[in-house]
């Protein structure tokens, strides 16, 4: 025969109540602690780009960039072209402005004669092969129309007038004696420009200067951080001097009195 089950006394039945409550109690405590450190590592991942930003923001750049040097360069198709954005694009005009240098310097070839040869050239093929197209039974060539649209031709006279304007109003603004951090900066690159102009010609110092369009960004693009480390340590040494210069030579220049102005 089957053996009575014992009935549940009071004392169990209260130990069992009590260890469900803490059990429950410490699950709730748990998910607690749980939801508060997952509100802690959301709070921590938000501030994360704050603060990446505020050490971007403080990281030296040459000549005070904010921007991508794409932007800097004025964005579109010429700074795609410096930055070798298409190598194709870019290396074929780099090749053209060689060829053009090899055949004014090396060669010595005169701009005139060499947009004449070019001239004689195109004729005289075009020519011969309208004319004997009759006679072996062929199509004429098809002459490309080459036009110049007026839109284009206004917003270069623009853009080239916005930027001479402006070159004017800082010379200006220089010249009024108001900067002469800037004065002196200015003078000091012109002298420089003047003494190299006298190694090279014009044409020269142009493809150079055109060459190291083409090197130049690309290459601060790809090692910025490296270059502005460079460029921070350079400047703060260049300030050192001119603060010792300023303490020597400027600061006992003698200055005229400064005139009051009037009051209305």
């Amino acid at each position: 025969m089957a053996e009575p089950k014992p009935t549940p006394t009071a004392e169990s039945l209260m130990d069992k109540i009590y260890n469900h409550h803490s059990s429950s109690s410490s699950d709730s405590d748990d998910d607690k602690k749980s939801k508060h450190a997952a509100s802690v590592k959301a709070k921590v991942e938000d501030e994360k780009p704050s603060a990446r930003d505020s050490v971007k923001s403080k990281i030296f750049r040459l000549f005070g960039r904010e921007k991508p040097v794409h932007k800097v360069l004025g964005g579109g198709k010429p700074a795609d072209v410096f930055l070798w954005r298409n190598k194709k694009i870019s290396a074929s005009v780099l090749a053209g402005a060689t060829v053009l240098w090899v055949f004014f310097e090396l060669l010595e070839y005169h701009l005139i004669t060499l947009v004449c040869h070019l001239l004689i050239l195109f004729l005289a093929v075009f020519y011969l092969w309208s004319n004997a197209s009759n006679f072996i039974n062929k199509s004429q060539p098809q002459i490309p129309k080459v036009q110049i649209p007026e839109k284009t031709v206004l917003e270069l006279a623009s853009a080239l007038r916005i930027e001479l304007n402006k070159g004017f109003y800082v010379l200006r603004d220089i010249a009024s004696g108001r900067d002469l951090k800037a004065f002196l900066g200015v003078i000091a690159v012109l002298w420089i420009l003047s003494v190299v102009g006298k190694w090279f010609n014009f044409l020269t110092l142009f493809y150079i200067l055109f060459v190291l369009l083409h090197t130049l960004p690309v290459i601060y693009e790809k090692y910025d951080d490296q270059i502005d480390a460079f460029g921070e340590k350079a400047w703060i040494e260049i300030k050192k001097q001119y603060a010792v210069f300023d303490a020597k030579v400027l600061s006992k220049i003698p200055k005229g009195p400064v005139k009051e102005k009037k009051k209305d």
